[in-house]
């Protein structure tokens, strides 16, 4: 006859066994196969003053919740001196999208999807221009699983615009960061 030690070691065992995707869904996660979380964004996609070609940066993402309708994304440079600078910021990408090639801004983007003004006053994509002498600047990639297939915001949508509008209908979100500095 088995003692309840026995059964609780056993139950124990099998339990520690199971790995974390077995048992809840997998996270949303984000990455670029131009750089690494934390890494050096590669100077083609700096601004041109900045060095580069203004280049949008390639993006994939994976683990998006159920019942995800739409994506968002922005990306924002979150050094002091840039006052949570908007670099790009996208509504309405199709739940089927789970990426965006290089260069995609403004001519290979998906058919719904809406890009909103930049902090430089333009329409898509305008990479690191950080100001020269004020060291690295981390500029935050953020995608978001949303419950809504549509999100209706102005063209000239500021980043707090972008973030009441998700708010309450977000599902999920996952973020890389990339440094840039000249």
């Amino acid at each position: 006859m088995i003692g309840i030690a026995t059964v609780i070691f056993l139950a124990a065992t099998v339990l520690m066994t199971i790995s974390p995707s077995q048992t809840e869904a997998a996270a949303m996660q984000l990455s670029s196969p131009a750089f690494r979380d934390h890494g050096s964004i590669p100077g083609e996609y700096a601004r041109p003053a900045a060095g580069g070609h203004n280049v949008s940066i390639p993006l994939q993402w994976t683990g998006a919740p159920q019942g995800t309708k739409s994506f968002a994304f922005c990306i924002v440079d979150q050094h002091p001196v840039a006052r949570k600078w908007v670099h790009w910021m996208v509504i309405n990408i199709p739940p089927e999208t789970m990426s965006l090639p290089e260069g995609a801004s403004g001519k290979n983007m998906p058919t719904s999807a809406v890009e909103m003004r930049n902090s430089f006053g333009e329409a898509g994509y305008g990479g690191p221009q950080p100001p020269k002498g004020t060291g690295p600047h981390q500029y935050l990639i953020t995608i978001y699983a949303l419950k809504e297939s549509l999100l209706e915001l102005k063209q000239n949508a500021t980043l707090a615009d972008f973030e009441n509008a998700i708010k309450g209908k977000t599902l999920g979100e996952a973020s890389i960061t990339g440094i840039y500095e000249q």
